[in-house]
């Protein structure tokens, strides 16, 4: 442990070495703006991730992260860094209204977490399921399904399936790391081969002539990326199989640590249930919750004024959308709870603040994923990767599904936004393959599930972050013990966008890369049992 220490601290040493070298380096001679569209406006996401990943502290490497994007932007000067990192930094981030109805969705969600707790709705449902899932894997299985079911929004989908999953999971020895990771890979990948979701109507967006959510659909068995990881995820349940740092916390969680020492939301997890409480004040609080955030979209989205459904998602502000059904539902939480007398004013009134504070974690490495992703966007990542595709797009056309899929997955990995990926690389795409190309179909599919994939690894990615909350799980654990999963599925999703650049295929290619995917899991397997056996 010691030297492990001692290991991390030198890297640690090493990496802000080196950021303190290139700021001397370069602080002389260069003009404003140099480090515009250039490699080196990906260097600080780079290197907040890189922190994150040795030091396992993800606050202060984001703010390192933030701090030197401040630094190339205003060429080093110190009070210009200051006034970059506050002002169109953190202050900015929070200003926006999108960001702020984001806020109050995590907050709201806090507290009706607290409400159900206290209330006992959450340990009637545990009581409930231990009756009727009797194994771990009916209960990665229950998770998985509950993920699939929740398409609508990732945001939305994290959150309550964690809130709903988190009793069951705990029952049956399922860690928080692994609860995290089920909850993650039904988040974003189901709602990337959903038509009916915000991510369907934020694709849609970026094509013209009204194409969008028909070339949506098209794209759907093309997401290589997306069907895997749903893959992945039963075959890991149902063969009772696990890898890498994931295999370490299943093994300490069936011996009763569900946390592996690391219980980021203690309090949370302490708060004490009212008996009297039964499986209905859950799941009536849960119906009406995902019942007032579709109509909250919709409404967002001008259902009401005439629009159709499709269009009224197509239009829809997911943030808009999202707080005012969150906040339906909590006033309906708040009377329901009162009528039943589970809970006294004061009781219902104390939850609120009990539910805003077990969210100030993920809302603080928010607002500095957001703020590091405005520093990128104020040095040109956008348009710097941009160039590169446009440079490189007519060299090979074969090979372009697997190139756009990597450089997706850089991206969104990078910037910690899927949606942001979409919106550089979808158009660059289509300026290339008319509508009617299969090659662009492909292409368009490979874009949304590198961005997916980027999403779905970087630790300062806002569905990622929003997993940890969900699961109630220390963060550098999830990023950390989802990684290898998430790379496996990748590299199996890398070899089917080559094979789908010369057979653009899906009938074809789907099931090569399923069998793919099967036979990885497989080899790994047996070498995690030939690692544990000599150990």
């Amino acid at each position: 442990m010691k030297r492990n220490r001692i290991l991390k601290m030198v890297l640690t040493v090493a990496v802000l070495a080196a950021i303190v070298v290139c700021a001397l380096c370069m602080a002389d001679g260069t003009q404003t703006g140099g480090f515009r569209e250039s490699i080196w406006a990906l260097v600080p996401p780079i290197i907040a991730i890189a922190l994150a990943l040795i030091t396992k502290e993800v606050y202060s490497s984001l703010l390192v992260g933030i701090v030197f994007g401040g630094l190339l932007y205003s060429n080093f000067n110190f009070e210009g860094t200051i006034n970059h990192v506050l002002s169109d930094g953190i202050v900015s981030v929070l200003s926006d209204s999108y960001n702020v109805g984001i806020l109050v969705f995590l907050v709201v969600l806090g507290a009706m977490v607290s409400l159900m707790n206290r209330a006992g709705g959450s340990a009637a449902f545990g009581r409930w399921a231990s009756t009727h899932i009797k194994s771990r894997v009916g209960a990665q299985l229950a998770t998985v399904a509950l993920g699939v079911l929740i398409f609508i929004d990732d945001y939305f989908n994290c959150l309550t399936v964690g809130s709903v999953m988190r009793p069951v999971t705990d029952k049956h020895n399922i860690s928080r790391a692994k609860l995290a990771y089920l909850i993650d890979a039904t988040a974003a990948p189901i709602c990337i081969i959903a038509p009916v979701s915000s991510w369907a109507a934020a694709v849609s967006s970026y094509v013209e002539e009204g194409n969008g959510l028909q070339l949506f659909i098209k794209a759907i068995p093309f997401n290589f990326y997306a069907i895997l990881t749903i893959a992945m995820m039963i075959i890991l349940a149902i063969f009772k199989m696990d890898f890498g740092p994931m295999a370490k916390h299943e093994r300490n969680a069936e011996k009763g640590d569900i946390f592996s020492g690391l219980q980021t939301y203690a309090d949370a997890a302490s708060e004490k249930a009212n008996p009297r409480g039964r499986v209905p004040d859950l799941i009536l609080p849960i119906i009406v919750l995902i019942v007032s955030c579709v109509i909250g979209m919709i409404y967002s989205g001008g259902f009401f004024s005439g629009e159709s459904f499709i269009a009224a998602f197509s239009n829809s502000d997911a943030s808009v959308g999202l707080m005012i059904g969150s906040s339906a539902a909590l006033i309906f939480t708040l009377i329901y709870y009162f009528c039943r007398r589970l809970m006294s004013f004061r009781e219902l009134m104390g939850s609120i603040p009990e539910g805003f504070k077990s969210m100030v974690p993920a809302i603080l490495i928010l607002t500095f994923a957001w703020s590091l992703k405005a520093m990128t966007d104020s040095l040109g990542a956008a348009d710097y990767v941009a160039s590169l595709v446009k440079a490189s797009a007519g060299g090979f056309r074969s090979f372009l599904p697997a190139v756009v899929f990597l450089i997706g997955c850089f991206l969104s990995f990078a910037t910690g936004t899927s949606w942001g990926t979409f919106g550089i690389l979808i158009p660059i795409t289509l300026s290339v393959f008319p509508l009617s190309d299969p090659l662009g179909v492909v292409c368009i599919s490979a874009c949304m599930a590198g961005a997916v994939c980027g999403d779905h690894c970087s630790p300062i990615s806002d569905t990622t972050i929003m997993a940890s909350a969900g699961a109630q799980c220390d963060h550098v654990t999830h990023v950390s013990t989802q990684l290898p999963y998430a790379i496996v599925a990748a590299a199996v999703s890398f070899v089917g966008y080559i094979i789908a650049g010369f057979v653009p295929n899906a009938l074809i290619v789907l099931p090569i890369s399923l069998a793919l995917m099967v036979a990885t899991l497989l080899t790994m397997r047996v070498v995690t049992q030939k690692k544990v056996a000599a150990k």
